[in-house]
């Protein structure tokens, strides 16, 4: 089975945010980097920030949700 690039956009506070899950990266050992499981990510201003580890067999709905949720939270911290 291969793995498919999911989308949301939710509104929040009068703004769009764009999110987009991508599949697991393998770590790099000569750069430090670790693994990397499943994500969704923030895509502004042409850069992606990560957000929360994708739980693979959540419908849209439980997965704009979980976004939804993260997004609430985020903004309550910035306030």
């Amino acid at each position: 089975m291969s793995y498919k690039v999911q989308q949301h956009r939710i509104r929040h506070g009068g703004q769009s945010f764009h999110f987009v899950s991508y599949d697991a990266q393998p770590g790099n050992e000569k750069r430090g980097e670790p693994a990397v499981g499943p994500m969704w990510y923030l895509m502004r201003a042409g850069k992606r920030w990560p957000v929360i580890p994708q739980v693979l067999g959540h419908s849209e709905a439980e997965a704009a949700a979980a976004l939804g949720l993260w997004l609430q939270t985020e903004m309550r911290l910035k306030a």
